[in-house]
């Protein structure tokens, strides 16, 4: 059985990006914001969403039953999100898995202690990059709290990567908070650099952003890359207990 999906961001979805977005970033973009996004051909928007009828982890349950008060919240908003989403999702993104790992994919099962419980379809995670001439620019990595440190940031890293190779671009690039240690060593895992440093970049707190840059998206090499962040992604998300669906004949 399978419990995640990757899968383009689709009309049907925009509410719940928009909730998801505020409980990450306090509300950066709007709906119609994410409308445009989806209208632009220079915009990829992808999202990670559980599957109507699948398990909750027990991180995750471990996790909401500490913070109460925000696993009240979130809950009631998965709620409400999911009375507005479709149960089943048509198209789904391709990132190329070998047949070993298909078939690897095919053998994960869950912990046989994980407890099940039928979920309405939530999204999880959003992620967007935007094709400006060679480069693909990262502008938002979103992973619901109560989803965290399981796998998913890098699960949707890899496919914003993997999306930007099969696109042709030649370098990726974002901005993130000096502070976000996090966030630093899951871009460094994916060979991202320093190249630079916003001042006062984020209005909130005037705290700086470095950006990070990585390139060679196109070289014979990078193909290799993309398989090793592949087998890295699968044992993660299946040591955190999940699997994850993705439609190899698209």
């Amino acid at each position: 059985m399978t419990f995640l999906a990757l899968q383009p961001l689709s009309l049907d979805l925009l509410p719940a990006a928009v909730a998801l977005d505020q409980r990450c970033f306090g509300g950066l973009w709007t709906l119609d914001g994410y409308q445009r996004e989806l209208e632009s051909p220079n915009s990829e928007l992808l999202v990670v969403v559980e599957k109507a009828e699948g398990r909750l982890p027990k991180a995750s349950a471990d996790r909401r039953q500490e913070t109460g008060d925000r696993r009240q919240e979130a809950e009631g908003a998965r709620e409400a999100e999911g009375a507005k989403e479709q149960k089943h999702l048509d198209s789904t993104l391709e990132i190329s898995p070998s047949e070993t790992l298909r078939e690897q994919n095919s053998k994960l099962s869950p912990p046989r202690s994980t407890p099940h419980t039928l979920l309405p379809t939530p999204l999880v995670g959003l992620g967007c990059y935007w094709a400006i001439l060679e480069e693909a620019h990262i502008t938002m990595l979103a992973i619901d709290p109560v989803y965290q440190r399981q796998g998913l940031g890098q699960t949707l890293l890899y496919a914003l990567i993997a999306s930007a190779h099969a696109r042709g671009l030649e370098r990726a690039t974002l901005e993130v908070r000096v502070s976000n240690a996090s966030a630093l060593a899951l871009y460094q895992k994916f060979d991202f650099r320093e190249a630079g440093r916003r001042r006062r970049y984020y209005p909130d707190n005037g705290e700086d952003a470095l950006v990070l840059w990585r390139g060679g998206i196109q070289t014979p090499e990078f193909s290799g890359r993309l398989r090793d962040w592949q087998q890295q992604v699968y044992d993660r998300l299946c040591k955190a207990g999940w699997q994850l669906d993705i439609d190899s004949d698209r």
